[in-house]
């Protein structure tokens, strides 16, 4: 099917005025955006809601936020290459706010809101609509309250509307993680008017803003068919940047992703991300199709052994098991070397920084003494994987059943439908899981203290607990200078790598596949496309 005759084919939402879902008003009548003011955008599911901050929000829903929303602050843009820009995590640029000043004495930082920010609906931005923004992600719960505490915004109190035009926050403790985290896509900005009158008395909206936008940002909504398709125009009255240069972006649910491969290589559609791994190594190879490859930040590939639970409670017993797994297979069947390996490195690491590789590597005979030392009999398992990455997921998972079955571990897959994939995690009852996960804020503490810390956060896989770890991640997220921080930092790492309740496989490469004629690709912790750079023809 050609470009030309598969847009005629979309439904008429796609091309046309379309019927919005309720709630979400139609743009005004303009004329119709150009062939290289339109993208289609082909991804494997959509947003399930339009509020990143709501209870259950799926991985796509980041992308309303980031495209329909404004932060006081944005990561500063890095060029990578010539297809791909980046961000750097150590430094701010304006997007809501104007300009911002950290209190001398180190207890809080004032921002100047800009004059001339709009919501959608044409009211100015105000202290008051940040403050009851940055309140409701602070007090909603979920992975947005989450999110906020990890940069020490607990409460409301720390949030204040000096006036119209000037927003304070005030510090609970010194935390590196405070200002990094107003960057991210949670604490975006609502016209809290609009949200608090079609609320029905709930005072954070949460019915509403589920199911419309009530934001600033570049893009609007114009359609969302969940499960089929979001529609997004461009906001011209946006003041918080360059305006963008689409003007509508189709964005559509395609589960197949061999038919988002063909639409791509067919030229039929302009952009995709989520395709396994080896349709990404095919595409680069074959050089017609642009490829954007980073190594995600703050991010691993691993098995989880549940230490607070027999048999994964002993240490040799998961010391054996990281020494037998075949990570280069694993690299190669699951990953097509769509990563960076973390495995092979030295007992001590080299560098202050998250990942690292573990000093374990494929080694049987190592593995089985390390069994025998255990005083494990054999035993039967089971291990966990999400459907939704079987791609990647289920060939390492054959291959750690392959693998362990030489020390008498005999191991049943158990393959969970990405719906019910967290919830089967946040039970902490699994022996043995295969996870992808990703920090945000790229700092080895800010992993170290989700992922190990014994507060046993939704994300603490392995329900690991130990006092002297807690010690040294608090030791490092609040250090008051560099080589405090440091000595810390060595410590959780090299204790994480001795206790090993993760078993580190690799560092992910975030890959999107992308006609020739685009441009201004912009990579950001939350990994859905920035629609707001892109260039087209």
């Amino acid at each position: 099917m050609h470009r030309r005759s598969f847009l005629k084919a979309l439904p008429t939402a796609a091309l046309a005025a379309p019927l919005a879902a309720p709630g979400i008003r139609k743009a005004a009548a303009q004329a119709a955006p150009t062939r290289n003011e339109t993208l289609l955008l082909v991804q494997e599911y959509g947003p399930n809601s339009l509020d990143m901050q709501g209870i259950g929000s799926s991985q796509p829903v980041n992308g309303v936020a980031l495209n329909c929303y404004d932060r006081l602050v944005r990561f500063k843009r890095v060029k990578l290459d010539d297809v791909t820009t980046s961000f750097d995590i150590n430094a701010l640029e304006p997007e809501l706010a104007e300009s911002w000043q950290e209190a001398s004495d180190g207890t809080s930082v004032t921002f100047k809101i800009r004059a001339d920010a709009r919501f959608h609906g044409g009211r100015s931005v105000t202290a008051r609509d940040v403050k009851w923004s940055l309140d409701r992600a602070v007090s909603i719960g979920g992975f947005a309250t989450t999110q906020m505490n990890a940069g020490s915004l607990e409460k409301p109190e720390q949030f204040v509307a000096v006036d119209d035009r000037t927003f304070r926050v005030d510090f609970a403790r010194r935390d590196k993680l405070t200002m990094p985290n107003l960057a991210v896509t949670i604490p975006f900005v609502f016209d809290s008017e609009l949200a608090i009158r079609n609320g029905g008395g709930d005072p954070w909206a949460k019915e509403y803003l589920k199911n419309n936008v009530a934001g600033g940002g570049a893009f609007k909504v114009e359609a969302w068919r969940p499960g089929t398709e979001t529609i997004y125009t461009r906001n011209d009255d946006w003041k918080n940047g360059d305006l963008p240069k689409l003007r509508r972006v189709i964005a559509r649910d395609i589960p197949s992703p061999s038919t988002r491969r063909a639409l791509i290589e067919r030229g039929d559609a302009d952009i995709s991300y989520g395709l396994p791994p080896k349709d990404f190594k095919d595409l680069a190879d074959a050089g017609r199709i642009k490829v954007a490859a980073v190594p995600v930040p703050n991010a691993i590939w691993y098995v989880a052994l549940n230490s607070a639970l027999p048999p994964f409670n002993n240490l040799k017993l998961r010391q054996a098991v990281a020494w037998a797994l075949p990570y280069e297979k694993i690299m190669q069947a699951s990953l097509f070397g769509r990563g960076v390996p973390m495995w092979g490195g030295p007992a001590t690491p080299a560098a202050l920084k998250w990942p690292v590789p573990f000093p374990y590597s494929a080694n049987i005979e190592r593995a089985k003494a390390l069994m025998a030392e255990s005083g494990v009999a054999p035993f039967s398992t089971t291990l966990l994987f999400d459907a939704g990455s079987g791609t990647i997921a289920e060939p390492m998972a054959v291959l750690v059943k392959e693998a362990l079955a030489p020390l008498g571990i005999t191991v049943e897959l158990n393959k969970i439908p990405g719906a019910n994939f967290r919830g089967e995690l946040n039970k902490k009852t699994a022996p043995m899981v295969i996870n992808r996960f990703g920090g945000w804020l790229d700092w080895p503490d800010y992993f170290f203290f989700w992922n190990y810390h014994g507060n046993n956060s939704i994300f603490n896989i392995p329900s690991y607990q130990n006092p002297a770890m807690d010690r040294l991640i608090d030791g490092a997220r609040f250090a008051p200078d560099a080589a405090s921080y440091a000595q810390n930092v060595r410590g959780f790492l090299e204790l994480g790598m001795q206790e090993v309740p993760f078993i580190a496989i690799a560092q992910p490469f975030h890959d999107v596949a992308m006609q020739r004629t685009i441009g201004g690709y912009q990579f950001w912790p939350c990994r859905e496309p920035d629609f707001r750079f892109l260039t087209k023809g």
